[in-house]
């Protein structure tokens, strides 16, 4: 009886984890640098769905200047994912860790 207890557990949270991935998948989370002059949106598959730049921040004599605001954004963006995930993943977890290296979304 106890099999069968922890097989429906399992499928349970089987259900629980495909739609937090579900709902990951639908979010957008933005990412921002240079006091918001250069922002990045993301999904939470991990997709970019756009980039926006004050056109002030245009130097063609300076270009490192805008590559390296473009990185701090994506980084940012995707800082924020990570914690977005973690915080999705504790809900159906019930707040136990996942075994290093296991990341959401699958």
């Amino acid at each position: 009886m106890n099999i069968q207890k922890m097989m429906q557990q399992a499928q349970a949270m089987q259900k629980k984890m495909q739609e937090a991935q579900e709902k990951l998948g639908a979010i957008e989370i933005t990412g921002a640098s240079g006091g918001g002059m250069v922002s990045i949106t993301v999904t939470g598959k991990g997709e970019t769905k756009k980039v926006k730049i004050d056109p002030k921040l245009i130097d063609p004599a300076d270009p490192e200047m805008l590559e390296d605001l473009i990185v701090a954004a994506c980084n940012d963006a995707r800082r924020k994912m990570e914690e977005a995930t973690s915080s999705e993943m504790a809900k159906v977890t019930g707040g136990m860790q996942l075994p290093p290296g296991m990341k959401m979304p699958f």
